[in-house]
């Protein structure tokens, strides 16, 4: 009996949830400071610990591990998988929420900052606290409007002031800067190189243990493209990551490398704030949708009859409403909630964090509809297969037959749709914070930065930087999202395989 136990599939899932969660609880408390985890944090967590699990089952079911052998065998796949751990891994450290102590004296009781911060903000404080005046343009030394200047004889001029900031260590901007750039760019490249030298190794020897094989052997092998996934395109990938990270570090000391906005904050590092906010509107959207497309859409096609008429009278009376009148008003409700109820909110964070909360469950609300009528189609044709029909005469039970027959054979539009969807979402984000029924203005998304950036680019001269970054930022994530999808389609698509 413990030896079953102990070779549970779920053991080693559970084992390492329970170490991560440890170190979400005493890590802080060990360093001195306090936690402070949003409900899209726990969410987020949440979805990390299903995550595990469902991986951990995928591993012992080979009909479910045979098509994502295919996903990660594909070159375009596996380059897409990349940046999306990319996000994923910056989504999370922006998702560890603390406050700081605040000093006191020895023995006293210690207080903390109202503020919160994430992990994200500690590492990228050089991007944080290097704010300038207004407007200046990337890798400028100056600001981006003339001002004027008191002259020593009583005069005025009007020139272009240097930042507090960017560039200050050089003494003649206009020869040293480009020179000092080029060589930012050169030692990065050289530092990045030689990271992805040691993982490249590092990989090739997990490799030659594995298989049994010389080091070399494994060399050779993944030179000519002949190891069980693309490591290649993986390679180039995370050595392009490993580049920007080295060069945004270095450079972003010294510069403001995609330019401030109006109050002089860095655009490089709201882009990079920007990124939790498109995962989590992609990621706890679809927790919410699930739910509601998986149950209605099974029970109106295994049921039918008046169950079948009730639930398609649900989402035909969902989808009739127009989708950004029904999250107007949702969100205007909630935002007269938090009016109404200042005490219940220690910090703006928290208040922003709810209103973000809320536009998730409202997009999740609206969007179930479609997958719905695919899954109701599908339980229809399941529900006259003959093995279905053998059930039904043996006196299996309907909730029985729907978890053993009817779920798993559904399972495949359920992910694909979902993967398709997510690109969908994090569009929307933006598209409904460009309209101002999306997240606070205070938060950090994409959405506000082409909001803000519309009164920008009518300057003249134009401010045209914030709307490229969140543009990029975006594109990156929807590109690599639909790659992905991609691939993930026509793995588990049948007729797709059958062609």
């Amino acid at each position: 009996m413990s030896i079953s136990i102990r070779q549970h599939w779920l053991i080693k899932p559970l084992l390492l949830i329970g170490v991560l969660s440890g170190l979400l609880n005493f890590l802080p408390q060990s360093l001195g400071v306090k936690p402070a985890y949003l409900w899209t944090d726990k969410f987020i967590f949440l979805l990390i610990v299903m995550l595990i699990i469902i991986i951990a089952y995928i591993r012992r079911q080979e009909h479910l591990c045979r098509p994502w052998r295919q996903v990660f065998q594909r070159r375009i796949s596996m380059a897409a998988i990349v940046f999306l751990l990319a996000y994923l891994f910056v989504g999370l450290l922006d998702s560890v929420h603390f406050r700081l102590p605040l000093p006191a004296e020895k023995g006293a009781t210690v207080h903390y900052s109202v503020e919160v911060k994430s992990l994200l903000d500690i590492i990228a404080a050089d991007l944080d606290n290097k704010v300038e005046k207004t407007y200046s343009a990337p890798f400028a030394t100056h600001l981006f409007s003339r001002e004027s200047v008191d002259q020593p004889n009583g005069g005025s001029i009007r020139i272009y002031p240097r930042l507090k900031h960017g560039g200050v260590h050089l003494k003649n901007p206009e020869t040293d800067k480009r020179a000092d750039i080029f060589k930012r760019l050169f030692f990065s490249l050289i530092y990045s190189l030689g990271l992805m030298i040691v993982l490249l190794l590092s990989i090739a020897k997990i490799y030659a243990l594995r298989d049994k094989k010389r080091l070399t052997g494994i060399l050779s092998d993944f030179s000519a493209g002949r190891l069980d996934l693309p490591w290649r395109t993986a390679t180039i990938c995370v050595w392009l990551i490993l580049f920007l990270i080295f060069f945004i570090a270095d450079a972003g000391h010294y510069y403001h490398i995609l330019g401030t906005d109006k109050v002089g904050q860095d655009v490089l590092y709201l882009a990079i704030k920007s990124i939790r906010t498109g995962l989590v509107i992609g990621t706890l959207t679809t927790l919410v949708m699930l739910p509601f497309a998986i149950f209605l859409g099974v029970a109106a096609g295994f049921f039918r009859g008046w169950i079948d008429d009730v639930i398609q009278y649900i989402y035909t009376t969902l989808n009739s409403i127009p989708g950004v009148l029904l999250i107007a008003a949702a969100i205007l409700s909630i935002d007269v909630y938090i009016a109404n109820h200042p005490d219940m909110f220690a910090t703006t964070i928290e208040r922003a964090d709810l209103r973000l909360l809320a536009l998730c469950f409202i997009l999740g609300i609206t969007s179930w509809t479609g997958l719905c009528r695919l899954l109701r189609g599908e339980s229809f044709k399941l529900r006259e297969l003959e093995y279905i029909q053998a059930a039904e005469a043996f006196g299996v039970k309907k909730m029985r037959i729907i978890r053993k027959h009817i779920i798993p054979n559904i399972s495949h539009i359920v992910l694909i749709v979902v993967v398709l969807d997510f690109s969908g979402l994090v569009l929307a984000e933006a598209v409904l914070s460009y309209v101002g029924v999306g997240v606070d203005p205070s938060t950090n998304s994409w959405g506000n930065m082409i909001n803000g950036a519309r009164l920008e680019m009518g300057r003249e001269p134009m401010v045209w930087w914030s709307l490229v970054a969140a543009f990029s930022f975006m594109f990156i994530l929807v590109l690599s999202a639909n790659l992905f999808s991609d691939a993930v389609r026509d793995a588990f698509d049948p007729y797709a395989q059958r062609k």
